[in-house]
């Protein structure tokens, strides 16, 4: 089977975790052939998607990158005639971010710029010509336009009008034949995370009928809201391009044969952007740690770590009011503070608090530690003050360390530790107190809930779970989904049948376990059996 993997490399804003994610699952699906597809950054090639070109070169099939951001790639833009196709298919996309009562129309605004783009590639030119422009101008400024966020300005529009140019590249990409290389050629194109890794499958399926599923590990649309609050641009820009991810996470989620959050959290926030149930399913984000061994003896004086970036949103200072109450009952404890500083000056606002609680000699800032592994190891209770929880994995790495786990319970928190930890509600640092302060107390307790904690995330978060998974996942779609929906035929007149093989196949053991993987044999029409094969029927036998 072929399966197309669609992905972002760097990004100027809210970059999103899980490297080497694509890599372990193409890794553990060797009977597969997977070629990945990759919006890089403007610093070259991409390593988000499997530990560095080198091991994903010499993992995937094949590798294809397109410059996503920073300079417009060359190219003239389009004769007149098309330039006006374009400006009508353009100001329909535009109008649909501005006036609400045109939502409706981005996703045909989207699909008829990206058919002008396939025939001419001149789209990239287009959107930083002039024209684009005038064209986001007037619809912007026009009577029923949005302008909750401000009137735009001259230099708004510039900027908008740049940031969509990059935003809509992937819709001229040269991905879109049947030929090698092309999406068309791909049986499943699996899109990891959303916004403009979408788009290439979106055109893929409009053109050949490829079905396509999206994982999310921290909702791509959720990040950027997060991450325009401090990008550079002023209000009314922002707002503008808050609605292009909107509205393309939006088609995307209508588009999609499967949605494959990584938490039940990260469900519950794509029904709120339109999913549908019926076709979404969790599966936890696996990860290699599971196979770590445990953390080992606790350390002599009574150690309470906490881990994270030193941002505003991770409430460190929680922890530092809830250690000032542990402290007053047991003077013996300390408090490791693991993390890099994520806010300019938060750190110096950390150790001026802890100076104010009378907390300076018992507690340590001590950055970045060498492995998580370290971190864990040097505590006797690890915590987590979150006033989100977005992200599974850091609690289910410190849950692997067979170390007790108190928590505030906000985000994923309740799916992960479950039974096996301690939920406090946040901003409440005498119940973060009473919690550690139980199990400080009580080496039983903390022992019991290490060990079952470290049996939970094994459970959820290994990696062979996460490959079952997305192997049935790709059998299910190869088997129901129509290839060519929209009835078009052969040459001989007669419907195509979209899969020459069953879907069993490709449970078969191929040569040298390859899984079934053998010479391709033609796609046939209705009613006509391939040439039976000595080597294909014994195959399947």
């Amino acid at each position: 089977m072929r399966i197309a993997l669609l992905t972002e490399g760097a990004r100027p804003y809210a970059q999103r975790g899980g490297p080497g994610w694509s890599a372990r699952l193409a890794e553990g699906l060797r009977e597969h052939e997977f070629e990945l597809y990759v919006l890089a950054g403007p610093a070259g090639r991409s390593t988000a998607a499997g530990g560095g070109p080198g091991g994903v070169q010499r993992r995937f099939d094949a590798v294809h990158e397109l410059p996503m951001w920073g300079v417009r790639p060359a190219g003239r833009g389009p004769a007149a005639l098309r330039r006006r196709q374009y400006l009508r298919a353009y100001e329909q996309l535009v109008r649909a971010l501005v006036m609400p009562r045109e939502r409706g129309s981005f996703g045909p605004g989207l699909q008829r710029l990206a058919e002008l783009a396939r025939a001419d590639g001149a789209l990239p030119a287009f959107l930083a010509s002039g024209r684009a422009q005038r064209v986001l101008e007037r619809a912007w400024r026009s009577p029923g336009a949005d302008t909750a966020a401000g009137q735009p300005m001259v230099r708004d529009v510039l900027v908008a009008a740049d940031l969509l140019e990059q935003c809509l590249r992937p819709l001229s990409a040269p991905w879109y034949g049947t030929g090698p290389g092309g999406l068309g050629a791909a049986d499943v194109c699996h899109v990891i995370g959303t916004g403009p890794a979408a788009l290439p499958a979106l055109v893929a399926k409009q053109l050949h009928g490829v079905p396509f599923v999206v994982t999310e590990h921290g909702l791509h649309l959720r990040e950027q809201y997060a991450g325009y609050r401090e990008a550079p641009y002023r209000w009314p820009v922002r707002a503008l391009l808050l609605t292009f991810f909107r509205l393309l996470t939006e088609e995307t989620y209508r588009q999609a044969a499967l949605l494959t959050p990584g938490s039940a959290h990260d469900e519950q926030w794509q029904r709120r952007v339109g999913a549908d149930p019926a076709r979404t399913r969790v599966v936890h984000e696996g990860t290699p740690a599971v196979a770590r061994p445990a953390a080992g003896p606790e350390p002599q004086a009574p150690t309470v770590v906490w881990a994270g970036p030193l941002e505003p949103g991770r409430d460190p200072e929680l922890m530092l009011h809830a250690f000032a109450r542990i402290r007053a009952e047991l003077p013996a404890a300390r408090l490791l503070v693991h993390g890099e500083e994520a806010a300019p000056g938060y750190l110096a606002h950390c150790e001026a608090l802890a100076g104010r609680l009378g907390l300076t000699g018992s507690v340590e800032f001590a950055g970045r530690p060498a492995s998580a592994a370290e971190a864990w190891r040097s505590g006797t209770v690890l915590v987590f003050t979150a006033l989100v929880q977005r992200v599974p994995l850091l609690l289910a790495d410190a849950m692997l360390s067979g170390r007790a786990v108190v928590s505030t319970d906000t985000g994923v928190a309740r799916e992960v530790v479950g039974p096996t930890g301690l939920l406090v509600p946040p901003r409440d640092p005498q119940a973060l107190a009473g919690a550690c302060l139980a199990l400080l107390g009580d080496e039983e307790r903390r022992s019991r809930l290490g060990l079952a904690g470290r049996l939970r995330a094994q459970e959820r978060f290994a990696v062979e779970p996460v490959v079952t998974a997305f192997r049935d996942i790709y059998l299910e779609l190869v088997s129901n989904w129509p290839a060519y929906p929209d009835g078009r035929s052969g040459a001989s007149g007669q419907r195509l049948r979209p899969f020459a093989r069953p879907a069993e196949y490709w449970m078969a053991a191929g040569p040298a376990g390859t899984g079934g993987a053998v010479a391709e044999e033609p796609r046939t029409s209705a009613g006509a059996e391939p040439e039976a094969k000595p080597e294909a029927l014994a195959e399947v036998v």
